[in-house]
């Protein structure tokens, strides 16, 4: 069973790594994952073994509290919104305790400083005599901002006696120290005015580090409020999906239009829907038409045409006409809420990338504790006892450590960049997909319904002799109407888009394997393939017969028609490539991936497609079920596979490949087999996919280089590894000042994605099929091939073996010794490049 958690007192990732693994403890629990940006987290457990009420007791006795995340009765944009308030009065209790801060720190810094800098201080505060009131005064001036920064105190000393201290607890020690040391100064101070020192008062004056204590804690609060403020931004797509969803809908009830609100709607209910108004479930419309802004949920700028039988969407806005549907999905069921989940989950998961900051977010506190203590005490023994010095180093170290970044550095990117993917209509459901997205090498596209529309088209219209365009087409759609046959209705739907009027068919007759016929206005007409026409007797012209085997050449399906008689004409229709597919197969190849399609088409139309699309490689007479082994194949090759299909016959190898990409989903976008849904049904969304991922991984990568390089090189600087070189000592107000401004930096870094912006190539770089009637006969588009040949053993070797493939007309070739390999490009034969190099003396292995 897997369940999802809200956590709270988490401030960095030294504390979500505290709680996995105290969660990690509670027997039956399979995995746990703790995201610290959303204060969340998702427990996968055997629910025979162990229960919620054992994960929580196991969190709050790592000294956290946690809850199940809402209820089936919450509307998930109501909970969106308690969080958001949430979040909204943190930081304005944040905001507060920052003004404060600051109202306090400046005439603390000012007076604590004005001495050595010779600003003008009243005389109260000059002399010896009056070394306390200025000691004093400074300890007033720093007991607010104490107060209202306690919470560092009560959770850092709570998690330090718990033996899992995390940033906070760094805090704490840093800022008590500084405070101690204050303390201390005043009881020096009180001593030497009591016993006539007054050296040692001037000594302990002008030493009082309360400054110090006050400026850590301001200036981390100013770090934590900002680093707050840029995290929420981080989500804006997910509260701008959440905004979508209308509070009420507006039901037909025994005739009457009632307005109710939307958890209300029941599946069945008759909603109406006006101009202007947003669609508040899933459905289908029953009456009226419209025009439908779907942009919201696919990303299509284009406004839909929508009429009865037609499904809508929730959040979809209707721009003109009223129009009336029958509710089928509400709830959260609705693809709206299905998009919101999919991507909460995805910024709530772990990419594999950040387990080494985890770990090491694990050891951080205790280390960087052990190394200020450390440091203290080399100071004091190198210095003779200069308890300044060492309290200096020692508190400069705990101050400037910064676990936090570690922890932010995955999951700021994590979210923004699948909240990117959103806006685009891409729904990425878990951060190991996006992650496994950017290594990919090979992109397997199923043919129809991806590269091609899924539906046969009309293409081309040949008429014969005295018939016209439209008595040809008038006929062939009257013919075909009664027919089944996918053919028929693209015959039909293009005489409807001419408004060409149909004529009643008589005496209808399927003919297996070969057409139809039928009576129009008594007279007898045929349908069907050549075998038909020549059963009937009916002749065939030679040249007409040139062109029809041009059209199968090109991938289409030619239809003769004709009357008793003779032949009216030729009809082809086929299923088109999109208009974004060749745009899309160039991006994928400008990035270096290889394009391989899969079909269960023959393998004449298959290449007519695929060459004409520029694919690599085409596999043809591909069952559903052995896609996935096709896919499988390719991986034991050493390549890493995406898997773009329709979702439903391509399951299977939808959930084989490394990452899956179900295109089209529209509506359904609950599919179990694919990482990511593609919600519109436009090959370049796949591109835009790979380039988001892409984006984010380096992002992360970037945010994880800063996060440890700041701390490898900052640890050593305030430990004062440098000083005997650079004679540099790093004050700790600049050391809190450095780690504060480490987590904005990185928070904002992972920002940057918000301008992500897909690079694709310009339209047409590789052409769409031509009509088969305005190509060259014989034109080809060259294939690239690797054979794997063995028995290559030297140069000489590589050298015949070069001049047997190159020998072939048309095909040149280039073999490589180290890979036993040779890249063929031309129009050749597998058996032709397999005897070649076996004429030679040597075994061809394998084709690709």
């Amino acid at each position: 069973m897997k369940q999802a958690c809200s956590v709270t007192g988490m401030t960095c990732s030294a504390c979500s790594a505290h709680v996995e693994k105290a969660v990690r403890g509670v027997p039956g629990v399979r995995e746990v994952s703790v995201n610290l940006l959303t204060n969340s987290m998702t427990v996968d457990f055997d629910e025979n073994a162990a229960g919620l009420p054992d994960i929580i007791r196991a969190v709050e006795k790592a000294g956290y509290g946690a809850a199940a995340a809402g209820n089936a009765k919450t509307r998930p944009a109501d909970a969106r919104r308690e969080a958001d308030d949430a979040a909204a009065k943190e930081l304005r209790h944040m905001k507060f305790r920052l003004i404060v801060s600051f109202a306090f720190l400046l005439p603390l810094f000012y007076l604590s400083m004005g001495h050595m800098m010779g600003w003008p201080l009243p005389g109260i505060f000059h002399g010896t005599e009056n070394a306390m009131v200025f000691a004093f005064t400074q300890l007033l001036l720093l007991l607010p901002i104490l107060y209202v920064n306690d919470k560092y105190y009560k959770v850092g000393f709570k998690t330090l006696a718990k033996g899992a201290p995390n940033m906070d607890a760094l805090i704490a020690l840093g800022s008590s120290a500084s405070l101690l040391y204050g303390l201390v100064a005043l009881y020096q101070i009180a001593w030497g005015l009591g016993h006539g020192d007054a050296a040692l008062v001037d000594k302990w004056s002008m030493d009082l580090y309360l400054e110090s204590a006050g400026m850590i804690l301001t200036l981390i609060t100013l770090g934590k409020f900002l680093e707050t403020r840029s995290k929420g931004k981080t989500s804006q797509a997910i509260s701008r999906l959440m905004d979508l969803a209308p509070k009420t809908a507006t039901v037909l009830r025994d005739g009457t239009e009632t307005e109710v609100p939307v958890e209300e709607v029941a599946v069945g209910d008759k909603i109406v829907v006006k101009p202007g108004g947003r669609v508040p479930v899933d459905g289908v419309v029953e009456e009226g038409w419209s025009s439908v802004d779907e942009s919201a949920l696919t990303g299509e700028s284009i406004p839909a045409e929508k009429g009865p039988g037609d499904k809508v969407a929730a959040a979809s806005i209707n721009q003109s006409g009223s129009f009336v549907f029958s509710a089928t999905r509400v709830g959260e069921d609705t693809t709206l809420a299905q998009m919101i989940r999919l991507v909460e989950e995805a910024s709530s998961s772990k990419a594999p990338i950040a387990k080494l900051a985890d770990k090491v977010a694990g050891v951080f506190v205790p280390a960087v504790i052990g190394i200020a203590l450390v440091t203290a005490l080399v100071w004091l023994l190198v210095t003779g006892g200069d308890v300044t010095r060492a309290l200096t180093a020692g508190v400069a170290v705990l101050v400037i450590s910064c676990p936090c970044a570690l922890g932010l550095a995955t999951p700021v990117a994590i979210m923004v960049g699948t909240g990117k993917g959103a806006e685009y209509g891409i729904l990425i459901k878990s951060a190991e997909a996006l992650e496994a997205l950017h290594a990919i090498d090979t992109v397997v596209l199923d043919k129809t319904g991806t590269l091609t529309e899924g539906k046969p088209r009309l293409t081309d219209l040949l008429p014969v002799g005295d018939t016209t365009r439209e008595e040809l087409l008038c006929v062939a759609a009257s013919l075909e109407k009664p027919s089944e046959h996918p053919l028929a209705a693209a015959i039909v739907s293009a005489a409807q888009e001419d408004n060409i009027p149909l004529a009643p068919v008589t005496d209808f007759l399927a003919l297996h394997g070969r057409g139809v016929q039928g009576h129009i206005q008594g007279e007898t007409f045929f349908a069907g393939n050549r075998a038909l026409l020549e059963e009937k007797g009916i002749p065939l012209d030679p040249a007409l017969l040139q062109q029809a085997d041009a059209l199968a050449a090109g991938g289409k399906t030619p239809l003769f028609f004709a009357r008793e008689t003779g032949l009216m004409g030729i009809l082809a229709a086929a299923d088109q490539p999109k208009a974004t597919s060749a745009q899309a197969v160039a991006a994928f190849r400008s990035m270096g991936i290889r394009v391989v399609m899969l079909t269960g088409d023959n393998a004449r139309t298959a290449q007519a497609v695929g060459k004409a699309l520029g694919v690599d490689e085409i596999r043809s007479e591909v069952l559903p079920q052995d896609k996935a082994r096709k896919v499988s194949e390719l991986q034991a090759q050493g390549r890493k596979v995406a898997m773009v299909g329709d979702g439903i016959n391509d399951a299977p190898a939808l959930a084989t490949a490394d990452v899956g990409l179900a295109i089209g989903a529209g509506t359904d976008v609950a599919m179990e087999s694919a990482d990511i849904v593609l919600m519109k049904s436009d090959l370049l969304d796949a591109v835009t996919a790979v380039q988001l991922s892409k984006a984010t991984i380096r992002n992360i990568k970037e945010n994880l280089f800063w996060a440890f390089i700041y701390n490898i090189i900052g640890i050593p600087l305030a430990a004062g590894v440098w000083f005997p070189l650079l004679h540099i000592m790093l004050n700790p107000m600049f050391a809190a000042a450095a780690m504060s401004m480490s987590s904005v930096c990185v928070v904002s870094n992972a920002l940057r994605l918000r301008l992500f912006k897909p690079r694709l190539p310009a339209g047409g770089e590789v052409p769409l099929p031509r009509p088969a009637e305005h190509q060259e006969k014989g034109e080809v588009i060259p294939m690239t091939k690797t054979l794997s040949i063995q028995g290559m053993m030297c140069p000489h070797c590589v050298a015949h073996v070069s001049k047997a493939l190159n020998d072939i007309p048309g095909v040149t070739a280039t073999v490589d010794l180290a890979s036993n390999s040779a890249t063929v490009t031309g129009e050749a034969e597998d058996a032709v490049l397999i005897q070649a190099v076996t004429d030679a003396g040597y075994t061809v292995t394998g084709i690709r």
